[in-house]
């Protein structure tokens, strides 16, 4: 592989979209390997890459200067990013452009970037100062600490989401969802896995064919690599000051996409989940829980439905109930068994809207208890009881994973 230096552009690599070792110095000899190589990838970002390089540069100087690069990758940007990046090589020499013709897609940009780099830690940052450089400083904290992977994520203490809607919310939200089970092996190893800002240790992907679709590269990097040991710092992911969002419905579709080739591609998964330990005492807890409900619904469903009692109407009688019973594993849930979670986050609008997760993921379960049981006792074992005994297994496993996920987790900024 060639690398131009200097002012020159870097020359694109060609080929599989694998890491290999550092670069030999017969091969670059102009430059000396560093510690850190940030990649950001760039599409019509002329009115942010200056600051963002400017603001990069004085953060990584006072932690480790002079041992990182920043390598821009430009998707031949009509707007000439790549043009203005290049010409801020000469004030900032750690600054290293590479222009794209031929290829597309952020993802595809970010491996380009690492397999010219430098660094035997290879990081991502967005070119629109949406993640903000100063958690940069925890991630190599992480690092340093041992973590083949630091991640920063929007839904561990400190991190959320600044002025995001409804629709997108719901949106991000039932992405991740959809990628629990799809792919559970992968995304459930972090807690934001469409996260885009994260610093991995070159050893841990050297040598594995990446084949990443759209914009989420750690999707790759996970079901891939060889990540062991992960650590998680919070971000506030930020609204852009300049340029427009690139987030369209095509990025969705591609995320799903995705989903179904790393699956299929990777098969067994079992060495991620061996290393993804169960919170085994969480859901004894969830299921002792969600067997008082049981109780708590019966009882109502009596006191309501019964001829000498209330004697409501049968329907009405088992949505009350239902609710009734949702509440009460509610109740117990956030003071029992994701109590780590609930003591942190005690404001009635913090609890109002766990209560609104649980009130849907229930929900969802319901379904998907019906689907089971009829699919199991129509075409696997024509035996009603035990097809309803693994339909609430299946649901409640859904329930507990997902609320886990969603539900009791740390996601508002102070």
């Amino acid at each position: 592989m060639s690398i131009k230096t200097s002012n020159s552009l870097l020359t694109v690599p060609t080929g599989t979209l694998q890491i290999s070792e550092l670069p030999r110095a017969d091969v670059d000899t102009t430059h000396s390997n560093v510690y850190l190589s940030l990649v950001i990838p760039t599409y019509k970002e002329r009115d942010n890459i200056q600051n963002v390089v400017r603001i990069l540069s004085q953060t990584l100087d006072e932690f480790i200067p002079g041992d990182y690069e920043l390598i821009v990758v430009d998707d031949d940007s009509p707007d000439l990013t790549w043009e203005v990046a290049q010409s801020l090589t000469e004030e900032y020499p750690q600054l290293r452009v590479m222009r794209r013709q031929k290829e597309r897609g952020l993802s595809s940009a970010v491996i380009r970037g690492w397999q010219v780099a430098r660094g035997s830690v290879l990081g991502v940052i967005d070119g629109d100062l949406q993640h903000p450089p100063e958690v940069l400083i925890q991630l190599l904290t992480k690092i340093a600490e041992g973590k083949d992977l630091a991640l920063a994520s929007r839904h561990v203490d400190g991190g959320g989401v600044s002025s995001w809607s409804v629709v997108r919310r719901f949106l991000s939200r039932g992405a991740q969802t959809l990628g629990l089970i799809i792919l559970p092996g992968v995304l459930g190893r972090v807690s934001d896995p469409m996260s885009g800002y994260f610093m991995v240790q070159r050893s841990s992907i050297v040598g594995a064919t990446l084949n990443p679709v759209g914009y989420k590269i750690l999707l790759e990097v996970i079901g891939r690599g060889n990540v062991q040991n992960i650590g998680e710092v919070g971000y506030v992911f930020c609204e852009r000051q300049e340029g427009e969002s690139k987030v369209t419905w095509k990025q969705y579709i591609e995320y799903i996409h995705h989903l179904i080739r790393l699956r299929l591609s990777t098969g067994k998964l079992a060495r991620l989940r061996q290393r993804s330990s169960f919170p085994v005492g969480k859901f004894i807890r969830f299921g002792l829980v969600g067997l008082s409900g049981v109780f708590v619904d019966m009882a109502m469903l009596y006191l309501l439905s019964d001829p000498s009692t209330l004697a409501l109407p049968l329907t009405r009688s088992k949505i009350i109930a239902g609710e009734i019973a949702i509440l009460n594993n509610f109740l117990w849930n956030d003071a029992w068994t994701f109590a780590d979670v609930s003591m942190r986050q005690q404001e009635w609008h913090q609890r109002l809207k766990r209560f609104v997760k649980f009130n849907i993921i229930c929900l969802a379960g319901l379904v998907l208890n019906v689907l089971v049981l009829n699919v199991v006792f129509n075409f696997v074992i024509p035996n009603r009881y035990i097809a309803n005994l693994i339909a609430i297994a299946v649901a409640t496993i859904w329930n507990f994973w997902v609320n886990l996920k969603l539900s009791w987790r740390v996601t508002d900024v102070q």
